[in-house]
This record gives structure tokens, C-alpha cells and sequence, in this order.
């Protein structure tokens, strides 16, 4: 026993003088907003040595990616239902390098202002949650350091957000992306026949839907009148061939509408309907697309 106590101690000394290994970890807040007159919640991904860096005095930048959710998901969803896991492991593969994402709280918005100008989404993103994080973070300032990513609803809105100011986006991505082919009034016949869809657009787009607030926010519009400035944006989308709310019929014409303008572009249409088990096989390579377009790997 005499002999073997010193060694013991030295091991226990040893163990203790290095420095846990860096785990990345969600931090989850909210900004009390006055744009909206509400607090919206938020959650980061930090990647591993985020916080071991911060003692340091020249501290390491990094990138940012913005998620924006879907339809009756919230701020927590991608990171609780495996996201936090397959970044994890994208990263101890060496296929991302480091970023952060950072995922708001969006309810029914679809990341726009309302008609009725009550809910002004996309003024408290770009006027005060972009600010706040990027303040808040150690985030490299920069539209090439910053890009936004969104799955059905949010791919809408990511699009939205791109397209609409691509001088402050460089990439962006979009799964299953609720890209609507039919028109206003057949959206309205929809609305009173009681589907769904319908009523949650009338209460962001109007009941009867309002024609120029539709197309004001239609990324197809929007990659039309934006098309020389979008050719400097890495943009990536994919759908699944059998999407439950035919929302591939959107990707197919947003793509054929990108071909034709000469807009660059990633496209897939893959086996697959509008579910999280779908975006989330399809989640690294989204990833893998943000991570590139950083110029990390």
C-alpha cells in the first residue's frame, strides 16, 4: 500500500491539472422585443472550444447561421430531436468546421411582416435579433460570415430573408421549403372550403389574401427583380418528391426559374414526404453545403 499511494496521487494530480475536454452546448435566452412588444426565445449551438477560447485574449470569430423552423415547431426543435447530435458528429468527422447556429422563436409568422402591419416579424430580425446575437456572440462581422438556413415554413422564410437582402446573406438553404405555386385566389376558395394552410396565411397575408403583400414576399418574385445580386449567393434546396403538402411543386419551379435566370444553384428532389425524419437525413449534407460556403472545409 505504501508503494502504490504516491502513484495514485500523481494520477489524481495529473488528471486534474488537464483542462476538461471543450463540449459544445445549446445556450437558450430571449429578447424582450419591442418591435414585436413580447419576449422571443432563442437558442445557440456553441460549438466545442467556443467557451475554452473565451479566456483567451485574442479570441476566436466565428460564423453564424441562422435556422429558422417550421410550421408548430419552436426554437428547441432541431436541437432536441437529434441536430445537436449530427453537428456533433459532422465535427469529430472533420466534414464542418466551427460555427455557430442560431435558431429563433417564429411561431405561425412565416418570418415576414403581417399585412395588417400587427406583427412585425422581419423588422425585429434584421433591426434587432441580428444585432443582439451578433453582438452578444463572438460572431465575425460580415454578410460572407453570416447565412440562413430554414426547413418549411423557415425554408420559406430563409428564401424570403436571402432574396430579399442578399447584401447581407451569403448562403443560404432550404429544406421542403413551403414555396406555393397556386395563386392568391385559389389559396382564398382553400381558406373557405377550411383548409388549414389557409388560415394560418390569411392571418399573415390577409383575409382575402392582399395580391401586392403576396408578391412582395414571394421568393419567386423576389429572385426575379434580385437575380444579378443572387448570382453572388451560394443557395442550396431540396424537397421530398412526395411532400405531403406538394410543396415540391414549388422547388421544381423555383429551380427551373434559377436555371433559366442563370442563377447557380444546388438542387435535389429526393424520395421522401414532409416530415422531421426527412429533413434530418438530409440535415448534414445542408451542413456540409454552410460549411463550404464559410470556406471551413
Amino acid at each position: 500500500m505504501g508503494r502504490r499511494l504516491p502513484i495514485t496521487l500523481l494520477f489524481v494530480a495529473f488528471a486534474f491539472s488537464v483542462p476538461l475536454l471543450a463540449q459544445s452546448r445549446i445556450d437558450c435566452d430571449a429578447i424582450n422585443s419591442r418591435i414585436l412588444k413580447r419576449p422571443v426565445h432563442y437558442c445557440v449551438y456553441l460549438p466545442a472550444g467556443y467557451d475554452a477560447g473565451a479566456a483567451k485574449r485574442t479570441a476566436q470569430l466565428y460564423p453564424v447561421l441562422y435556422f429558422l423552423h417550421g410550421l408548430g415547431d419552436n426554437e428547441r426543435s432541431l436541437f432536441n430531436s437529434g441536430g445537436w447530435t449530427i453537428l456533433d458528429d459532422l465535427r469529430q468527422q472533420h466534414k464542418i468546421g466551427d460555427f455557430l447556429m442560431v435558431a429563433p422563436e417564429g411561431g405561425e409568422t412565416f418570418y415576414i411582416n403581417s399585412d395588417d402591419g400587427r406583427v412585425r416579424y422581419s423588422d425585429f430580425f434584421l433591426q434587432e435579433f441580428i444585432p443582439l446575437i451578433e453582438k452578444k456572440y463572438r460572431i465575425e462581422k460580415g454578410k460572407e460570415h453570416r447565412a440562413i438556413s430554414g426547413i418549411s415554413m423557415g425554408g420559406y422564410g430563409a428564401l424570403r430573408f436571402a432574396f430579399a437582402h442578399p447584401e447581407m446573406f451569403s448562403a443560404v438553404s432550404a429544406q421542403s421549403a413551403a414555396l406555393i405555386t397556386e395563386s392568391p385566389h385559389d389559396l382564398d376558395t382553400a381558406a373557405r372550403s377550411g383548409a388549414p394552410l389557409g388560415k394560418v396565411l390569411a392571418t399573415i397575408f390577409g383575409e382575402p389574401i392582399a395580391v401586392p403583400h403576396w408578391q412582395e414576399n414571394s421568393p419567386f418574385d423576389l429572385a426575379r427583380r434580385n437575380q444579378a445580386t443572387l448570382r453572388r449567393l451560394a443557395i442550396y434546396f431540396n424537397c421530398g418528391r412526395d411532400d405531403d403538402y406538394g410543396f415540391e411543386k414549388g422547388a421544381v419551379a423555383l429551380h427551373a426559374q434559377l436555371e433559366k435566370e442563370s442563377v447557380k444553384h444546388e438542387y435535389h428532389l429526393y424520395p421522401g414526404g414532409h416530415s422531421f425524419s426527412y429533413f434530418m437525413a438530409h440535415f448534414p449534407e445542408v451542413m456540409e453545403f454552410h460549411s463550404q460556403a464559410f470556406g471551413l472545409r
